[in-house]
């Protein structure tokens, strides 16, 4: 008897509740600072150093963040669009009901992270680490992400849609529920043992195969 195949559990959208109009930011935000209900537009972050700022239901648009340190800052309720910048460091930060579209970033630092129902679209990431990170109701949506480290981190209930994935590293990684399906292109570096609780199509599985059996030690010979 052939056993009912296994429900995933699909991912949550984020649920962001949006000011009736928001109030400016200020240009520098510093170390600390809470700040709700501001826009963040078109500003050079460059090189700031803000570790633990809070953000609820704001917006940071157009804004340059290369060598940003905003590391255990908490986003709340926030929207993220067309931000760019390398070495952003946002280790060991809160993401909740949070959205990050139509970025280019490189070498951003997620690693120790707590993300849930966050929704990442359009975006070109370059070494993405997300290293112990706990993900929960995320979904990646049409982005591109290079080399992404999801080393030693929990995925559950993680989506991606319409994704590039190229070298991504899953060693020592949890899954549950995360759905790969629909994942324009797969290419797993590290960690194919670690791929229980991911749900694959045919034609994906059977791409694996050479790496698998590289794993595994198994000679395939005509």
């Amino acid at each position: 008897m052939t056993p009912a195949p296994t429900r995933i559990r699909p991912a949550q959208r984020p649920r962001i509740s949006r000011p009736e109009q928001w109030r400016p930011g200020p240009g520098r935000p510093g170390p600390d600072d809470d700040h709700d209900g501001l826009e963040f537009a078109g500003l050079d972050w460059s090189g700031l150093r803000a570790r633990g700022m809070t953000f609820l239901e704001c917006a940071i648009r157009r804004c340059a963040l290369d060598d940003a340190d905003l590391r255990r800052a908490r986003l709340t309720d926030t929207v993220l669009e067309e931000v760019r910048g390398i070495g952003v460091q946002l280790s060991e930060a809160t993401l909740r009901d949070t959205e990050l579209s139509d970025a280019r970033l490189g070498g951003l630092q997620l690693g120790g992270a707590g993300l849930n129902r966050v929704l990442v679209r359009r975006c070109k990431i370059d070494y993405l680490n997300l290293r112990q990170s706990r993900l929960t109701d995320v979904t990646f949506q049409d982005c591109t992400l290079n080399e992404p480290d999801f080393g030693g981190a929990r995925l559950e209930r993680v989506v991606f849609a319409d994704c590039e994935l190229r070298g991504a590293d899953f060693s020592h990684a949890e899954l549950h529920d995360t759905d790969l399906r629909t994942a324009s292109r797969l290419e797993i570096s590290r960690g194919l043992d670690r791929l229980g609780g991911a749900v694959l199509t045919p034609a994906q599985l059977l791409d694996l195969a050479p790496a698998l059996a590289a794993h595994l030690g198994i000679i395939i010979q005509p």
